[in-house]
C-alpha cells in the first residue's frame, strides 16, 4: 500500500489517528505506528491495553504514557532503520521534538505530505456501506426533528434535538458541531447555534453529519417559516441549479477544479459570483474533511470510489444565505447521490 522506494523512507511513522484507525482498525486517542515494508508497529499506553489487543492484528507495543516516541526510536534502532518518513502536518511540536531527540545515531527525519490521506481518498465497499448508513442515520435524524420545528424554537434547542436523534438512531456522535443558523445569521457560513428563537418568516439553514461506524456523512438543507419572498425563491433556485451542475460534473476522469468551476460559473450568471466565498465540496471518510478538496485551484482527478460533498452556497450580509449540501460517490460513469432528503425549500 505504502510505496517506501517512491518515497525514498525505510519506514513512515504514523500519527494522525484516523490514518492509524485506517491502517489498524485502532480507535484509541493515543497511539504512534511504525510502518516498514515488512511490519506494523502500534505504540499506544496502558489504558488501551486490550482495546488494542482486541481491535489490531499488528504488534502492540505499551509503553508508559507519554514515552511513545521514545518507544517508537527505540524499535527503529532495533530494526535498523535510516530514513524515517513523518506526517508533517499531523504530527505536533513537542511529538516531533521527542522523537528527534529520541533517534539513534545514523537515522534521519524526513517529512512527508499526505501520504496515508491519499490512500484513503478511494473508499473500499465496506467503508461506502459504512458511508451510506452514516448517511441514512444523518437524513433519518432530519427529517424526525423538522416536525418538532416552528417559530419561537431555539437553534441551539434544534441542534441538540438533531444530535440526539442521531444517537437515537445508532449515530456515535455527530460529525462535527452542528449548524444552525437563522434569520440573516444564515448568511454565516458556519454558524454556530445560539438562544435566538427562530422567528415567523424566516429562512433556517441546517448542516448536519453523523458519525456511524467511525464514518462521516454531510448534510445542508434550508427551510422557512412561511412564503418566501421573489429574492429568496430566485437565490434558493440559482444555489440548487449550481449544486445540479456540479453534480452533473462529476464522474471518474474529471479534476476537482472542473467540478468546482461548474458551481462557479451558474452563480455568476445568476448575479451571486461574489457571494459564493467557499469551495464547491470536499472528500470525507474517517474524517469530516479530507482530501480531494472541491474547490477552483484544485487539480485532483476524481477515481470511482472516492465520496466527496457538493455544496455550493450564496451569502448576503443583512439578508441571509444559502447552502444545499449532498454526499456523493464517484463512479466510472458519474455519481450516485447518496443523500436521500429532498432538496426542495421546506416551507414550515
Amino acid at each position: 500500500m505504502i510505496a517506501f522506494e517512491q518515497l525514498k523512507v525505510d519506514a513512515l511513522l504514523v500519527s494522525a489517528l484516523p490514518n492509524i484507525r485506517y491502517l489498524t482498525g485502532f480507535t484509541g486517542d493515543n497511539a504512534l505506528l511504525l510502518v516498514t515494508p515488512d511490519s506494523t508497529t502500534l505504540f499506544t499506553d496502558p489504558r488501551f491495553t486490550i482495546q488494542a489487543s482486541e481491535e489490531c492484528s499488528c504488534k502492540v507495543k505499551v509503553p508508559s504514557k507519554g514515552q511513545l516516541e521514545l518507544a517508537a526510536a527505540e524499535a527503529i534502532k532495533r530494526k535498523r532503520l535510516k530514513r524515517i518518513g513523518f506526517e508533517a502536518s499531523r504530527i505536533v511540536y513537542d511529538g516531533y521534538q521527542r522523537l528527534k531527540q529520541s533517534l539513534p545515531l545514523g537515522a534521519s527525519l524526513k517529512a512527508l505530505g499526505p501520504v496515508v490521506e491519499r490512500l484513503r481518498m478511494i473508499k473500499t465497499e465496506d467503508e461506502i456501506a459504512r458511508i451510506r448508513r452514516s448517511v441514512l442515520t444523518n437524513s433519518q435524524a432530519f427529517s424526525k426533528t423538522v416536525r418538532s420545528i416552528r417559530p419561537g424554537v431555539s437553534e441551539a434547542a434544534i441542534a441538540a434535538e438533531l444530535e440526539f436523534q442521531m444517537r437515537r438512531l445508532g449515530g456515535e456522535k455527530a460529525a462535527f458541531e452542528t449548524i444552525v443558523a437563522s434569520g440573516a445569521r444564515t448568511a454565516l457560513p458556519h454558524a454556530r447555534p445560539t438562544a435566538r428563537a427562530v422567528g415567523k418568516d424566516e429562512l433556517l439553514l441546517i448542516d448536519m453529519g453523523a458519525c456511524q461506524d467511525g464514518y462521516m456523512s454531510d448534510m445542508t438543507r434550508m427551510l422557512y417559516t412561511g412564503q418566501p419572498d421573489k429574492r429568496l425563491r430566485h437565490m434558493y433556485q440559482a444555489v440548487a441549479k449550481s449544486q445540479l451542475a456540479a453534480i452533473d460534473a462529476v464522474r471518474a476522469g474529471a479534476t476537482t477544479g472542473q467540478v468546482d468551476r461548474k458551481a462557479r460559473q451558474v452563480l455568476e450568471s445568476e448575479g451571486l459570483g461574489k457571494a459564493f466565498v467557499h469551495s464547491t465540496g470536499h472528500g470525507l471518510g474517517l474524517e469530516i474533511h479530507e482530501p480531494p478538496r472541491v474547490g477552483k485551484h484544485d487539480k485532483t482527478r476524481l477515481e470511482a470510489g472516492m465520496v466527496i460533498t457538493i455544496e455550493p452556497g450564496a451569502y448576503i450580509r443583512g439578508f441571509g444565505g444559502i447552502r444545499i449540501e449532498d454526499t456523493v460517490l464517484v463512479t466510472q460513469n458519474g455519481c450516485e447521490v447518496l443523500t436521500p432528503t429532498s432538496k426542495e425549500l421546506m416551507l414550515l
